[in-house]
């Protein structure tokens, strides 16, 4: 192999840790709350870049945290039915992976340090919190993937408090003093934390699907996800009631909020939803990776429309 092509090969190798696959659960809550924020008339581009920023490389980080806890907690073997995790294969030794989790995390909290600049006290104890649960998703003595706390994590942080937030950082650039220490006046609406709620929806299913397609290795490696506590059947509806409320929410937008019809444009993706649904019903195993894979298309997809009409409407 000639070193052009270990260059190469070891490159892959890192885009495959990272993958790039999930970058819509970090990327759809910051689209959103900045449509949000647009239509509130506080929207401040530099705050909304280092959101983007900060939630991309908590998303990597958490990624790679995953790929090494997951392969030194056993929980990743060759019979796994999932995409190509490095440390398990052997690609990338333990330790790079590691090493590369703490940096990644540690770059997160150094683009932060503008956002706590602009939205103070809050946007720290946000921040922080975000990045420990990260890490503890798969790593520390009491793994949130493994005891069942893995769907109520990725809800709250890629979900609310992401969309929550971004909206929170241009309000208060806009609103309120640096550094403040409260919550400023106007940062925080039911709109902004109602938004949250699609996002975390679709951002969960995501998780659901992978937890269903690996349910017998989790299981026998005695990660107790949701699908390993209830079964598949569970794990299906509860699929099918996060993607369902997703797109309950733009309806509440329309007929409780001051939004106009347009707000309701991410109903367009209900077919696709629905096609993926029912293979979610269907299928099992390795063949679920193709539902996983559309699932994030769907997020990113609807994150499109509902901030644009939030925008427009």
């Amino acid at each position: 192999m000639t070193t052009a092509e270990m260059d190469v090969s070891r490159t892959r190798a890192w885009v495959m840790a990272a993958r790039p696959q999930t970058l819509p659960a970090a990327l759809a809550p910051v689209l959103v709350g900045t449509g949000l924020a647009v239509d509130a008339d506080v929207f401040a581009p530099l705050p909304a870049l280092f959101a983007l920023v900060g939630a991309a490389l908590i998303q990597i980080g958490t990624n790679f945290a995953n790929d090494y806890y997951d392969a030194v907690r056993g929980a990743d073997t060759d019979d796994r039915a999932g995409f190509t995790r490095v440390t398990q294969s052997g690609l990338i030794p333990a330790e790079r992976v590691k090493f590369a989790t703490a940096a990644t995390f540690g770059l997160a909290i150094l683009t932060g340090t503008y956002l706590v600049y602009v939205g103070g006290l809050p946007i720290l104890v946000i921040g922080l919190v975000s990045v420990f649960c990260g890490w503890a998703y798969t790593g520390g003595p009491y793994p949130l993937g493994y005891h069942g706390l893995g769907d109520l994590f990725v809800f709250v942080f890629f979900g609310l408090v992401a969309v929550a937030g971004t909206y929170y950082v241009q309000a208060a650039a806009v609103l309120a003093d640096p550094l403040a220490t409260g919550v400023p006046a106007g940062t925080v609406t039911a709109e902004s934390v109602a938004a949250g709620v699609p996002i975390a929806s679709l951002a969960t299913a995501i998780l659901v699907v992978n937890n269903l397609r690996d349910i017998e290795t989790d299981a026998a490696a005695g990660k107790r996800t949701l699908a390993v506590r209830f079964g598949e059947r569970v794990s299906r509806l509860e699929y099918t009631v996060m993607v369902g409320l997703a797109y309950a929410t733009p309806l509440w937008f329309w007929v409780a909020g001051d939004f106009g019809p347009l707000v309701l444009a991410p109903l367009v993706t209900v077919p696709y939803a629905v096609a993926i649904a029912r293979r979610v019903w269907t299928v099992d195993g390795p063949a679920l990776n193709d539902a996983l894979e559309r699932t994030g298309k769907l997020l990113a997809v609807y994150a499109a429309c509902f901030a644009g009409g939030l925008v427009i409407a």
